[in-house]
Parts: C-alpha cells; structure tokens; sequence
C-alpha cells in the first residue's frame, strides 16, 4: 500500500526499477505556472500535458503552453523539465530565442485533457460505463507515467477546482485495462469511448449512461443496455434522447420491457409513449395496468392533465412527533431512492392530513431528539387534485421544490408529483 497526497492507494505492476517515486493527478498540475530557472521568468501555464502511447505506460513528452489572443502556442520537451513544485513547474530556458517553438503533433501521441479528460470508458466484457474525471500520474527518476485513470467522485471534485470530501474512496482503474480504440479515434473524435477490459465499474448516474447509449449504435448499445437491471434501465431509457428511446424498445423483448415499464410513474410513461412509434406504444400498453392505461391515455390525448393523473405515491410521511432520529433510522433501513426523501411529509395519524413539509437537507442538520413538528414548515406549498398540468408548471417555477404534495379538497395528502415529470414534458412540447 502507498500513500498519495494523504490518499491511500493500491498501485499494482508498477514499472521495475523505478526507485523513489510520488503520485500526481493531472488536475493539479493544469494551469500550474511554468517557469524558466527562476520562479520570476514565467513562460506561461500548463495548457496540456503530451504523453507517449507505449508499454506499459505513457510517458511524458512535453507540456504543452497555449497563450491564446492569436499568439502561437509552445511545446517544451519533458527532457527539458528540471523539477515539479506545487507553486511552478521548472524548466531550462529556451535554447534559442525567448520562447520554444510551437507545437507540433507527433503520431503516437495524446494530449490529457484534450483527449482523455470526460471521455467515456465502455467496459466490453461487463458492459457497464464510467467517465474520467482525473488523471493519476507516477514522477519518477525524471520521467512521469500515466497510471491510472481516476472515475470517482473526488476525481470530479478535483477536475473543478473544489477540492475532496473525506471518506470517499479513490476509483482508480490501472491504464492496462484502458487503452484508446485507436490513436486516430483519440486524435480525431470528441466523442471518443474507451474500450475497458474490467469486471466491476461502478454505475454512472442515469444520465451519463444514456449519453454513452447514444454514442453506440445496434448490438453495441442494445448489449449495454440489456446489462442493467430494470431500475437503472428505467431510468438510462427516460433520460435518453428520443432516437435513442425509440431503438432500445425495438429491441426489448416482451417481459424485459414489462419490468423496465414497471419501474416508471404514469407521467414517465406517458411521457415516453409520446414520442414513439403508434404500433410500439399500443403493444407497450398491454403490457401494463388497466388503470395506468387509463391516466396515460387521458395525458396523451392532451386533454387537461390532471394533477391525479400525474402524481406519485411513493413518498416519505411521519406524524409532527417523531423525532428525527426515528426518521432517519426508517429512511436508511427502506432501501428507498434518493428522490423519494427530497422531502419528509408531516402528517396527522389519522386521514393523512398534511400539517407541514421538511426537507430531507434540514433533517440532516437537526438535533437527533427534535421532533418534526418543531422544525417543519407550514403551510404546505401543495397542488390540488384537479390542478391542470399547466397549474403545476407555475407552481415549479414560483416555489423552486423538487417536488409538491398533491391533496384533495380536506388538505389529506393523495401523492407527490416531481418537478422532472411535469417540466420535461413541457419543454418537450416546446421543441416539437
């Protein structure tokens, strides 16, 4: 085990004889100054740093200085780097003149940020996907070896400038199983996916994975996404692309696609249905719920979707008197999803009649022992039942909630409605 700017890391087959050696990460080291002898004649900053594809890892071969304002850009050969310090970068002066010369691109060679920084990597044996968020670097003996790429949280911390946060392990993935698909997919292509022979990746966020989708095509995509289970894959199919959405159901065999449909609410589902094929969605539909089929029927035809049509019954709801160490215990043992606490709903124990809200980041900073009705708010900011889909439109922009309680005419809580499964559809309208 060795130790990296207090970080605990295991690095396997590093390079034999490399003597004494430190761990960097690329991010610290862009915009760093470079300086030429001395730290008051500074060159420039670190634009880029240029590596070497070879084995077993790339080398550096230059940093690589853009000044911007029509003025050319610089390359200093990493032979001429004399030292790294965390205030500059050392380099000897330029042989001739005041500048080195420009850049000049090299076959064989890649450039950190420009071709490795927020690229996808695709693992093709366990068909699940991450993204590079930094860059681990070995200095050894004069030389710098790109080891790992680093998928973490802290990683994309680290990427933005905002620093870390405690507790959260490094993912680190050695560059053995990360190699580039071809020197010219590098080079030529901002969409570059990464080809990744490792068994367990963590999973990206809905989101990331449904860009990924759209950078497959045929039995590429439909292998990635046949390897999610039907929760994820419900939610990678909702934050698809239309085009995208339309060839993964293609592809979904009947019982498949009644599982990854399950997962979703009768908005979501509506709000797919709205942008498939007429034959596609009359076979999907019989695969669920008479009732659902009636909500989502009543959305698409566009009459005035109601606020019972659209709400959710999955939320989170306790009397004014538990404490919020009960709360918590029950939310950590429910196994439910982050976006069904965005909120806890105070409720009288009798007919559900909502007394108050609060939200799941206050809950976090009270006392173990307060009780909800001490630190809820209220009134409530809900929607009725009968309220248009419009209705609840306004709502999301006045009050800012990711989510709004929906009630009956007695203030008795029916359901939730999110802010994603009412504005998605509208700005959707808005496009077409």
């Amino acid at each position: 085990m060795l130790t990296a700017a207090n970080h605990t890391l295991r690095i396997p087959d590093l390079p034999p004889g490399i003597g004494s050696y430190r761990f960097l990460y690329f991010s610290e080291l862009m915009k760093r100054p470079v300086c030429a002898g001395k730290i008051h004649d500074r060159l420039g900053r670190v634009t880029d740093l240029v590596f070497g594809l070879k084995e077993p890892y790339p080398a550096a071969v230059g940093i690589y200085l853009e000044h911007g304002w029509g003025k050319p850009t610089e390359f200093i050969p990493w032979q001429r780097v004399l030292r790294v310090e965390d205030d500059a970068i050392f380099v000897m002066p330029p042989e001739q003149g005041e500048h080195y010369p420009p850049f000049v691109d090299q076959p064989g060679w890649i450039m950190l940020d420009n071709h490795l920084m927020g690229r996808t990597i695709l693992d093709m044996d366990g068909r699940r996907t991450e993204v590079v968020n930094d860059i681990h670097l070995l200095e050894a003996k004069g030389h710098l070896l790109l080891i790992h790429v680093d998928t973490s949280f802290n990683g994309f911390l680290r990427r933005w400038g905002v620093g870390r946060i405690r507790g959260i392990k490094e993912d680190l993935i050695s560059w053995k199983y990360v190699q580039p698909l071809s020197v010219e997919d590098v080079v030529t292509t901002d969409k570059v996916s990464l080809s990744v022979t490792r068994r367990q990746l963590k999973e990206l966020p809905s989101e990331d994975l449904a860009d990924a989708l759209e950078q497959l095509t045929g039995s590429e995509q439909e292998a990635l996404f046949s390897a999610l289970d039907s929760e994820k894959a419900a939610d990678t199919l909702l934050e698809a692309e239309p085009r995208a959405q339309r060839q993964l159901i293609a592809n979904l065999r009947k019982e498949r696609a009644r599982q990854i449909l399950g997962e979703m609410t009768v908005a979501q589902l509506a709000n797919l249905f709205s942008v498939l094929p007429h034959d596609d969605t009359t076979e999907l539909m019989g695969l669920l719920p008479a009732e659902s089929v009636r909500r989502i029927k009543a959305i698409l035809a566009e009459r005035e979707a109601k606020a019972r049509d659209l709400l959710s019954v999955e939320f989170v709801a306790f009397p004014k008197e538990a404490t919020v160490r009960e709360v918590l215990d029950h939310i950590r043992g429910s196994g439910l999803e982050p976006h069904h606490v965005s909120y806890i709903y105070v409720v009288a124990p009798e007919g559900k009649l909502l007394q108050g809200v609060v939200d799941v980041r206050e809950l976090l900073l009270a006392g173990d022992q307060a009780t909800l009705g001490e630190i809820m708010a209220s009134p409530v900011v809900s929607a009725e039942d009968d309220d248009t889909q419009e209705d609840l439109a306004q709502i999301f922009a006045k009050y800012h909630h990711r989510m709004i309680p929906v009630v009956d005419p007695q203030d008795r809580i029916l359901g939730v409605i999110r802010y994603k499964d009412v504005m998605k559809e509208l700005v959707t309208r808005m496009k077409e």
